[in-house]
């Protein structure tokens, strides 16, 4: 099928909770968050209580290693007829159709500003070899997508936490956007606080047909017109949940005649477009600590192992990363004449695949890194930079697996918005 349009994505019919509902119980952050954290997902259960909530139309993920397929069912069919309850009894309210305009506080950002739209999944591919116009960053694991298909195949409404990046370093769409919005051609939808200190959120609707929403589309459309190889929109965060849409739309496009999959609502997702230029996103790389060696241990392994590794001063320039112990006097910078993978990060999960050392776990924060350095090997990895990093997965295809995370648990996208898949 050919993609709707050259921007792949449309302005939808826009779900939100009618007016009066409590915006601070309503909005839950992303599934996947906080998943060895059972007391956050407790406080926000009894922070919801029996008020409308968009924690009863999703599923943690905190919940799927600890309950067998019974409590799964049941959750799913939970979720199934909550959202058919609140589509009947006007717990919902649909906008015409048009996009909101977001902007997120927090406690470390004063803004993030973002832009809420539905992009056709027919222009969206996780395979690094697909050219797409909609490319996911990070390696996909396949074993995650059935549980969100399930999810997404038995509710009639979808939820976005998937965030996409533009590279827009002269901040041509979403920030003029914004500064053309005012009361005359847009309306403020919601503006709360966001539960368990996780700062607060506006948005601003505009509607499809108004000055600001073809501004909007002309400025994607210049992006793609720069863009070497058709690439407009990378995955930032969701990446998985955007795959199981995907999925969830190729088994329904097989049941449906021709004339009716060009608009079917399975065919799009709901997603928030960020600019990676935005000053409220930060980029963080993902560490590694390597469990039963020490730091000095696995330098001597990669010298056995690698007649090319350069140590210290020598690896300065060089691709690869930095061996630590919970003492920073003892960091050693490891370097490669022949990487293993043009990139830091892949060149240390090759480095250590090769050596056979598989108890890795990924880590946030290098304070976190070094207080697990004691016994353990960490290893730091180098920030990934905003200026190069469409350039890169336009080059190179998706980064390794754990590359990069953007910003803190906190700062993922709470669920607000909602749309009719169905």
């Amino acid at each position: 099928m050919t993609i709707k349009n050259k921007i792949g994505c449309i302005a939808p019919e826009i779900l939100l909770p009618a007016k009066g509902t409590d915006l601070t119980k309503w909005a839950v952050i992303a599934c996947d968050q906080y998943t060895s954290e059972p007391e956050f997902w407790e406080t926000a259960d009894k922070l919801a209580g029996s008020f409308p909530s968009t924690l009863r139309l999703i599923l943690p993920e905190y919940y799927l290693p600890i309950e067998n397929e019974e409590q799964k069912a049941a959750r799913l069919a939970d979720i199934k007829r909550t959202a058919e309850e609140y589509l009947a009894d006007g717990v919902f309210e649909q906008l015409p159709r048009g996009y909101i305009l977001t902007d997120r506080s927090t406690s470390l950002h004063p803004s993030r500003r973002g832009l809420v739209l539905a992009v056709d999944l027919e222009a969206y591919s996780f395979r690094p070899e697909d050219k797409a116009l909609i490319r996911a960053t990070e390696g996909t694991v396949l074993e995650r997508i059935p549980p969100r298909v399930k999810i997404r195949s038995n509710s009639p409404v979808e939820l976005p936490h998937v965030m996409l990046l533009i590279d827009d370093p002269e901040g041509t769409v979403i920030e003029r956007a914004w500064s053309s919005v005012n009361e005359s051609n847009s309306r403020l939808v919601y503006d709360t606080d966001l539960m368990q200190g996780a700062g607060h959120i506006k948005g601003v609707y505009v509607e499809e047909d108004s000055a600001v929403a073809k501004d909007i589309e002309a400025g994607l459309e210049s992006i793609l017109d720069r863009s070497s190889d058709g690439l407009l929109f990378l995955v930032g965060d969701g990446n998985h949940s955007l795959a199981s849409a995907k999925a969830y739309w190729e088994s329904v496009r097989e049941t449906l005649p021709e004339e009716d999959r060009d608009d079917h609502p399975a065919r799009f997702a709901l997603v928030e477009v960020v600019n990676i230029h935005d000053k409220g996103l930060d980029f963080e790389p993902i560490y590694r600590i390597v469990s039963g060696i020490k730091a000095d241990e696995l330098c001597a392994r990669i010298r056995e192992s690698f007649p090319d590794a350069v140590f210290g001063a020598e690896a300065e320039g060089k691709v690869g990363f930095t061996v630590i112990s919970n003492d920073p006097a003892g960091d050693v910078n490891v370097g490669f004449a022949n990487p293993p993978h043009p990139l830091a990060v892949g060149c240390c999960d090759a480095v250590l695949a090769k050596l056979g050392l598989t108890d890795v776990d990924y880590i946030h924060g290098e304070d976190s890194l070094r207080s697990l350095a004691v016994d353990n090997a960490g290893i730091l990895l180098p920030a990934i930079s905003k200026d190069t990093f469409f350039e890169t997965v336009a080059r190179d295809g998706i980064f390794p697996r754990k590359t990069f995370s953007m910003g803190e648990a906190f700062e993922k996208r709470f669920y607000l918005e909602a749309r009719k898949i169905k």
